[in-house]
């Protein structure tokens, strides 16, 4: 039994005619007569389920919203996304490509996820945080506050990424990781947070076992052991800023040592 009609309402959606849906009986939070949000044909919501489109929130081309998941707000899902179980996107978040939310995961305020991306589980990405490539955010993982988690990551378990951290290439974070402040991680399996320094100038922080990040710099520690007081100079670091990241990279070089 269908659970909703498409209205004469419609609007145009980059260049997709989108009807507002009205529901036909009780299901869920959800009345009978009750207008929900936009989608450009039945095939985008399922009449199985609990599943919803609310507000202005809008689901087109061939993606798929199924189950009990619910779509609120401005929150678009679109291409060939699929969104499902009780999996929630608000609040301006955007889902699209080919990725998929499932499981109870959350997605607000601004996040998005696209390209082939998963989130799952009890994942939970908000305030602006990228979720793209074939990475994969499960668990009761937390990305937000302009967090990237891109190429094959996996961040899982309670781990957190935060605070404008790139966390990509073949990198893990799990158990209770944290990687927050401008971290850049590419490689490596982190079941606790990788060493994160708050320069004077720029941030260092373990991008991998082998290698650290400063600014956007990235190379191996023995070539940052060799090279930082011209690198610094070509920055125009001053000589007491020289002084204070040999001693960052020197101490990270000890740390990675300790703990690899």
């Amino acid at each position: 039994m269908k659970k909703y009609e498409l209205m004469e309402e419609t609007m145009n959606q980059n260049n997709r005619i989108l009807h507002r849906i009205r529901a036909l009986r009780d299901f869920g939070k959800v009345k009978a007569g009750y207008p929900g949000g936009w989608i450009e044909s039945e095939k985008n919501l399922s009449h199985d389920g609990d599943c919803w489109v609310w507000h202005n929130a809008k689901i087109y081309d061939n993606a798929q919203v199924s189950g009990n998941a619910q779509i609120y707000d401005n929150a678009w899902v679109c291409n060939n996304a699929k969104v499902c179980d009780n999996a929630q996107v608000c609040a301006n978040s955007w889902v699209y490509n080919s990725a998929q939310i499932s499981g109870s995961a959350l997605l607000l305020d601004n996040a998005q996820v696209y390209n082939n991306a998963q989130v799952y589980d009890k994942a939970q990405i908000t305030g602006g945080a990228h979720i793209f490539g074939h990475a994969k955010v499960y668990g009761n993982a937390q990305v937000f506050d302009d967090a990237v988690v891109y190429g094959r990551a996996l961040v899982y378990g309670r781990a957190i990424v935060c605070h404008s951290a790139h966390v990509y290439g073949k990198a893990s974070a799990y158990d209770f990781a944290k990687i927050l402040g401008n971290s850049h991680v590419l490689d490596g399996k982190w079941g606790k947070a990788p060493l994160y320094i708050q320069g004077t100038r720029h941030s260092l922080s373990v991008a991998s076992y082998s290698k650290l990040a400063i600014g956007c710099e990235i190379h191996p520690v023995k070539w940052w052991l060799e090279h930082y007081k011209e690198t610094g100079e070509a920055n125009g670091y001053t000589p007491d800023e020289i002084r204070e990241y040999g001693y960052h990279i020197r101490y990270a070089a000890k740390w990675l040592e300790r703990n690899t």
